[in-house]
């Protein structure tokens, strides 16, 4: 099974080969840091929870998950709640094939899964 990172790796390989002259970027949030480094960069506005891609010409934030088993926490799930509330569109994916899906569906007819 592919870890997280390949998984979101692939995604936004094929997204930016698909959909040329649409942007989409990773959010810093996650990954093993030092106490300082971490510090530093919660102090710079970075928050545990967001989501782990965004799209801005779509207003579409992307939850990567590992294709099986993956789950959201209680922060992701607050801030998923959070973002539609606001208006936002919000994909939480498992794998990268279910981004896939759920881009093409939203790229083609404004919705997802």
């Amino acid at each position: 099974m592919k870890s997280e990172h390949l998984e979101q790796r692939e995604f936004v390989a094929w997204f930016r080969h698909r959909y040329k002259g649409i942007r989409i970027f990773a959010i810093p949030n996650g990954g093993a840091r030092g106490i300082a480094a971490a510090a530093r960069l919660k102090a710079e506005g970075v928050s545990a929870g967001v989501p782990d891609l965004y799209i801005p010409a779509w207003n579409v934030w992307i939850e990567m998950k590992r294709a099986k088993g993956g789950v959201l926490s209680a922060k992701q799930k607050d801030w998923r709640d959070y973002l539609i509330s606001c208006g936002h569109t919000v994909i939480v994916a498992n794998g990268q094939n279910e981004a896939k899906d759920s881009i093409f569906l939203f790229a083609e007819y404004g919705r997802t899964k």
